[in-house]
């Protein structure tokens, strides 16, 4: 069977955006992971989204699991065009802000309209951090780094010199606001780790 034309389009367009989404695989992150490399965000964003899927459990409002994996998978493609910004790190928020929206519609604008259209605004969803879904996505995302940090000894704390007031000033209002029973557990974990510094 031939295709047709809007078929195949339709298919070019799909695979145009799937083959630059690879590219998320040569962005490089502050985050190290369990040996002391360097996680890229492709990796980052498949370990969220078994995070999701095996701690959505915990979310403490009724949540839809696929759909946070879904904003996970794709929450940091942005990082393409506009790369990663360390969480503690200097960084401009307004320029990041600007830079991300742009790559966004670049990069979801690469799909055919009505799957660019849904993935946007899953994006900006995910980034608003207002519903059930996203404050947990959101969440998530700020409990994998700590509990990486923890596995390789230090991590990106020793690399930017955080301590712990400064972590749990931080990262702990933005756990602690999707997913509380996961601050509840990591909190004393990472407390243990500073205290013996």
């Amino acid at each position: 069977m031939t295709e047709t034309p809007t078929k195949s389009a339709r298919l070019d367009a799909q695979m145009a955006f799937l083959m630059e989404a690879d590219r998320l695989k040569s962005v490089t992150r502050a985050t190290r992971i369990h040996d002391g490399r360097f996680e890229n965000s492709a990796e980052h964003s498949w370990h969220l989204a078994l995070f999701a899927m095996v701690l959505g459990e915990h979310a403490p409002e009724s949540i839809s699991v696929e759909r946070v994996i879904r904003m996970l998978l794709i929450h940091d493609l942005v990082e393409i065009d506009a790369g990663d910004a360390p969480f503690f790190g200097e960084v401009d928020e307004a320029a990041k802000e600007a830079e991300e929206s742009a790559a966004a519609a670049r990069l979801f604008g690469m799909l055919p309209q009505a799957q660019a259209e849904e993935l946007l605004a899953l994006w900006h969803e995910f980034e608003a951090n207002e519903t059930p879904d996203a404050r947990f996505a959101k969440s998530l995302d700020r409990f994998q780094p700590p509990n990486l940090n923890l596995a390789s000894g230090g991590g990106s704390w020793d690399d930017y010199n955080v301590s712990h007031d400064v972590f749990e000033a931080r990262m702990g209002p933005k756990i602690r606001h999707g997913a509380p029973a996961l601050w509840d557990w990591l909190a004393p974990r990472v407390a243990a780790f500073f205290s013996r510094r």
